[in-house]
């Protein structure tokens, strides 16, 4: 039995040296969770530049090391208007109406981020290209079950999901003048919205930045002029 104790000793040592690792491992999870910088895009699903900023910018949240240190939410209901008969009107027509409640449902059903966004992105890029008709296609292209997103947006919940980002969009503390609306940590960028990884990064308190933080130069404009060079679709307009 004596030559055993050696060897049972090691395994022990090993054991307990793994457990460290792992405790410390999940503890820095945890702590770069509490650092994450929340973004927000309110928008709707056929303005183009919505379209444009999710294929184009957005990306960059799930493409990059960004995505360690950004929360993403998604929230598609724009300038769609409710009427007091309980229906709605959205700003370019039945067609947008219908994919709101899609992307709705699918960020509901696929709660993780690159599968709702890819998802997202894919109906977007057709609406860029003026192919909307072939939206459905990015159920296969993606290797997605259709069934749960088509139960969900031509049934109930599909409306309620709805309303429930038509209710979020309501209690924003400053109401959006146009989609794109993009919060970082709650505080709109208004016109300033495609800059918006320099307020990520200007407001991550982690200790490693991210790469997509230090290999670009990034401006934020403190001149509070609307720069027009991002374009967007304004509120109770066609």
């Amino acid at each position: 039995m004596g030559p055993d104790k050696p060897v049972l000793a090691c395994v022990l040592l090993l054991l307990s040296v793994y457990s460290c690792y792992a405790s410390s491992d999940v503890d820095a999870a945890m702590a770069s969770d509490d650092y994450k910088v929340t973004l927000s895009l309110y928008y709707e699903s056929l303005c183009p530049y919505c379209a444009g900023f999710i294929v184009n910018q957005l990306r960059d949240v799930v493409e990059t090391d960004l995505r360690n240190i950004v929360n993403l939410r998604l929230v598609p209901w724009g300038n769609t208007q409710r009427t007091p008969n309980h229906t709605w009107i959205c700003q370019h027509g039945r067609d947008e109406c219908v994919l709101n409640v899609v992307e709705a449902c699918a960020i509901n059903i696929w709660p993780d981020l690159a599968t709702h966004f890819k998802f997202i992105q894919c109906i977007e890029r057709f609406e860029l290209e003026g192919k909307r008709a072939q939206w459905q296609s990015c159920f296969g292209a993606l290797g997605l079950n259709p069934k749960p997103v088509t139960d969900c947006y031509k049934t109930r919940t599909g409306v309620d999901l709805d309303l429930r980002a038509a209710d979020e969009t309501d209690r924003l503390s400053r109401p959006h003048r146009f989609v794109p609306w993009v919060l970082v940590n709650n505080k709109p960028l208004a016109e300033d919205y495609q800059n918006f990884i320099a307020y990520v990064c200007k407001a991550y308190r982690g200790s490693n930045k991210p790469e997509a933080c230090t290999s670009r130069r990034f401006e934020i404009n403190l001149t509070g002029i609307p720069d027009t060079r991002h374009p967007v679709c304004y509120a109770r307009q066609g």
